[in-house]
């Protein structure tokens, strides 16, 4: 037995075939048919087909394969589906002399099953003689319930098959194109660039990129040797395509050539100018009456071409590419030059010109630099930069066009096209570094982007210094990411700003003031950021991080709200991740964390399209942090994985603590203390700092409350570091005007105080809330501070702040955090059900806060010891209660425990 062929992104033609499959082996024919085109998997998905069948040895299958012998009419295609099935009753010779009637040709197919299910495939259907597919159709359209047999078709379109059920196999999404060619280049992955390029020549297409991956050279995949231009290896799959369509009438083919010529001017996607196509296709001798039968009616060019209002589209781009691969290069000269001398001067002709031009043509190349100019698109600057390099003898000049199309290109959003265009360039040392610092800065691991970075800012300053300049704020944020604060003040330093950019002047000096201990000075000049009418998004992200340094999350949230609308504005796709990433940022550090959630999903679809991988895993990372408040473990646990994933490669320390924090909440919100103190001890602990310096003070109050709570914080059992860090937070607390600090760290310093000390110390951390506003820290206090209380046995005390963290946890959405009050609530005698995230509060509501940790450990499938340990109690005290548990919930086992907490899998 072997196993069926792998198959990429075909999930929904796999469970079509397996229906059509299941349904013969219990006696029900039918027929399905795969239209797609060329190199689509129509003959792997045929394949899987007769593989998967034979496997099962339900029946037997008939295949035949390939484009029948044009000696054989009429019925070549039957007689090719014959001869596969080997000795069949009746005379080949008389059936191909005198042919044979459809009903003849059904009913021969139900006796070559022999009273068996028969599966019948059938390739390239649409190469048959037209006899041949009527007879194939007329049987297949009668297969049904009671038949035992049933025929699946592939052809290159469905004529001949009308009526049928069919499924149209389209381009292969990115996550299975990449799959694919993880596979086809296997352990030696290719190169980021190669990849990119490969990727965006296949378009989908399966059979295209296996076919330009197999003519590349090992050097060549791995990026140590240039990738030949155009890539190699497409020829027959283009060609195939191409073909589809050859059996058109001439003037039909002409003005398909002229349609996908047309398009050469146009955003992708946008389609051709119909009356630009109309008046280009009348000039090149095209009959108004056959254009008009083409663009007007379906099947005019064989369903090539679609209308859509006063726009014309191929319903397959790589039709398009092969029509003009495969056009003799002087007529493909000669439609582009037609259509130059149809359009206006300007943008659209000048892009026709190029394509036009035979070789080198510097004057174009100048004038299609000058077109590359705003208000254009960032899409379009990058295309006319493209032709422009292409066309220009010098080779310094070619190089530096290539390096501003890459610019351009990752402005765009196409981090691809930008790298194909960069392995163009060549030596543009200035222009070119600056851009692979960027490239590296959105995807990339962030120490190498800032070095690039640096060498761009030195290569540029003496004959640009407005890029020079751009090139460090781009280090100093690559040094931001990385946690590397002598990085981000080295990059800022060199930094020159004159007197008409102020802003950029009060920023620079304010965070280097701040973070060289001046805070008072570094105040006030970022307060200058904040209080400045800016509307360059750059001007705006910055004035947002300023706010988060001064603590000003309503300013920081206002700042990112406009810069979103400047980016939106701009058209600059490449900058709209990052504004939404500091936008989410800021609102989940105000507290609003559905809109931080919001925010960071969009940022996150962004930054998928785009390329920005380091983005993505900040706003996981953010989307770990809204998880850990609202949606518990394992959601959090989802985000946080994925930020951790993409930052430890990219040395993103930044994200890496944001998302070990955002773990520790989680924990803390489902009793966990102990795991939580674990993770976050090495990133707020006195000595060498795992953490970052600008964000590890935010997990401070979370670190001292898991450790307080798991018993680490007690005399003799590590109270010093603990003490330690809340003496660190509370210098911190100087240095911000964050609303919420102050409140924090009255809660820390309660939370250590003696039994005397500690009430008065919660009243203070609750009447800075009560200034400060916030429901999820003041919940958290009063949670704590109720907890505190029960535990002196002072229960009628505990309820009012219990009950009051129950509603601020509920008016927030903290969901985890309402159950874990809730059961807070309930062993101080107050009868109350709150739903936990996992549904699992029903069940528990009869336990006790400890006995529902305990409960949920075992469940989760830890032993005694392991529970005891993460709880910091004896094995004893796990034992004595474990056993009330089973008595409370009425379970005789652990196995029965996880079943009723929904952990039996």
């Amino acid at each position: 037995m072997h196993s069926p062929l792998r198959l990429y992104g075909r999930s929904g033609e796999l469970a079509a075939l397996e229906t059509l499959l299941t349904r013969l082996r219990h006696g029900d024919g039918g027929a399905l048919v795969l239209t797609a085109p060329p190199g689509s998997g129509r003959t792997a998905l045929l394949a899987h087909a007769v593989a998967a069948y034979r496997d099962r040895g339900a029946g037997h299958a008939l295949h035949a394969v390939g484009a029948p012998d044009e000696r054989w009419v009429p019925y070549s295609g039957l007689h090719a589906l014959l001869c596969a099935a080997g000795p069949a009753p009746g005379d080949p010779d008389r059936v191909l002399r005198d042919g044979l009637p459809p009903a003849a040709f059904l009913a021969l197919l139900r006796r070559l099953g022999g009273g068996r299910p028969l599966l019948v495939c059938v390739d390239d259907a649409h190469l048959w003689d037209p006899d041949s597919r009527a007879a194939l159709a007329f049987a297949a359209r009668r297969l049904g319930p009671g038949s035992r047999a049933a025929v699946l078709i592939a052809a290159g379109d469905e004529a001949g098959f009308a009526g049928l059920p069919a499924l149209r196999p389209g381009p292969l999404d990115d996550g299975a194109a990449s799959a694919l060619l993880d596979r086809l280049t296997g352990a030696d992955r290719a190169d980021p660039v190669v990849r990119g390029a490969l990727l965006r020549e296949a378009a989908g297409n399966p059979g295209l990129l296996t076919a330009l991956t197999a003519r590349l050279t090992p050097a060549q995949l791995a990026g140590r040797a240039p990738l030949p231009h155009p890539l190699p290896g497409g020829d027959e799959v283009l060609a195939a395509h191409a073909d589809r369509v050859g059996h058109l009438p001439a003037a039909t083919r002409t003005l398909l050539l002229v349609a996908a010529a047309a398009h050469a001017h146009e955003p992708e996607g946008a389609g051709a100018d119909l009356a630009l196509v109309r008046r280009a296709a009348a000039s090149a001798a095209v009959p108004p009456a056959a254009c008009d039968l083409a663009l007007h009616t379906p099947g005019g060019t064989a369903g090539a071409l679609r209308r859509a209002g006063d726009r014309v589209h191929f319903g397959e781009p790589l039709l398009r590419r092969a029509l003009l691969h495969r056009a003799p290069p002087d007529r493909r000269r000669a439609v582009h030059d037609l259509l130059a001398g149809l359009l206006a001067p300007g943008f659209a002709a000048l892009i026709q010109r190029a394509c036009a031009s035979p070789g080198p043509d510097a004057p174009l190349a100048a004038a299609l630099e000058a077109a590359a100019a705003p208000p254009r698109p960032h899409a379009d600057r990058a295309t006319a930069l493209t032709h422009a390099a292409a066309l220009t003898p010098d080779e310094a000049d070619r190089a530096a066009r290539y390096a501003a199309a890459a610019e351009q290109y990752r402005l765009a959003g196409e981090p691809g096209r930008a790298r194909a265009a960069l392995a163009r360039a060549g030596a543009a040392p200035g222009p070119a570094h600056h851009v692979r610092g960027l490239l590296a800065l959105a995807g990339g691991p962030a120490p190498d982007a800032h070095e690039t970075l640096l060498t761009a800012a030195a290569l540029l300053a003496p004959h640009d210094p407005g890029r020079a300049r751009n090139a460090l704020l781009g280090a100093a944020e690559a040094a931001w990411a990385a946690g590397d604060a002598l990085g981000y003040l080295d990059a800022l330093t060199r930094i020159t700003a004159d007197g008409a950019d102020r802003d950029l002047a009060h920023y620079r000096d304010g965070m280097c003031a701040v973070l060289r201990g001046r805070i008072g000075a570094g105040h006030l000049l970022l307060r200058r950021c904040l209080d400045s009418g800016a509307r360059d998004p750059g001007a705006l992200l910055r004035a947002g991080a300023a706010g988060l340094v001064l603590g000003d999350l309503d300013a920081a949230c206002r700042a990112g709200t406009r810069a979103l609308a400047a980016v939106h504005a701009g058209g600059a796709d490449a900058l709209l991740p990052q504004a939404l990433e500091h936008l989410a940022y800021a609102e989940l550090r105000a507290g609003r964390h559905a809109r931080a959630r919001a925010h960071a999903l969009d940022g996150l679809r962004a930054a998928r399209r785009t390329g920005g991988l380091n983005t993505a895993a900040h706003l996981h990372a953010v989307l770990a942090l809204a998880a850990s408040v609202e949606s518990g473990t394992r959601e959090c646990a989802a985000h946080a994985g994925a930020a951790l994933a993409g930052a430890a490669p990219h040395g993103l320390v930044q994200a890496e603590t944001l998302a070990t924090w955002a773990l520790a909440r989680a924990d803390l919100a489902a009793g966990r203390p102990a795991e939580a103190a674990a993770r976050l001890d090495p990133l707020v602990r006195p000595g060498p700092r795992r953490g970052h310096f600008a964000t590890r003070m935010l997990a401070v109050p979370c670190y001292v409350e898991a450790s307080v709570l798991a018993g680490r914080a007690v005399r003799g059992g590590g109270a010093e570091p603990v003490a330690e860090a809340v003496a660190e937070f509370a210098v911190w607390a100087t240095r911000t005007t964050d609303p919420q600090v102050p409140a924090q760290l009255a809660r820390c310093r309660a939370l250590l105080a003696p039994v005397g000390e500690a009430a008065g110390r919660y009243g203070e951390a609750l009447a800075h809330h009560d200034r400060a506003g916030g429901d999820f820290e003041q919940a958290r206090t009063r949670l704590l501070f109720g907890s505190w209380l029960r535990r002196r046995r002072r229960t009628r005390e505990a309820r009012e702040p219990l009950r009051d963290a129950l509603v601020g946890f509920e008016r927030c959405g903290a969901a985890a955090w309402a159950a874990r009050a809730s059961g807070e609530l309930r062993a101080a005698g107050e009868a109350v059900e709150v739903p936990g995230p996992s549904g699992a509060a029903a069940p528990l509501a009869a336990l006790t806060p400890q006995q529902e940790r305990i409960a949920r450990c075992v469940a989760e499938g830890a032993t005694n010891r392991e529970v005891a340990r993460r709880l910091s109690v004896s094995t004893r005290t796990v034992d004595h209660h474990l056993r009330n548990v089973f008595a409370a919930l009425g379970v005789r086992s652990r196995t029965e425990l996880a079943g009723l907490l929904g952990n039996g899998g």
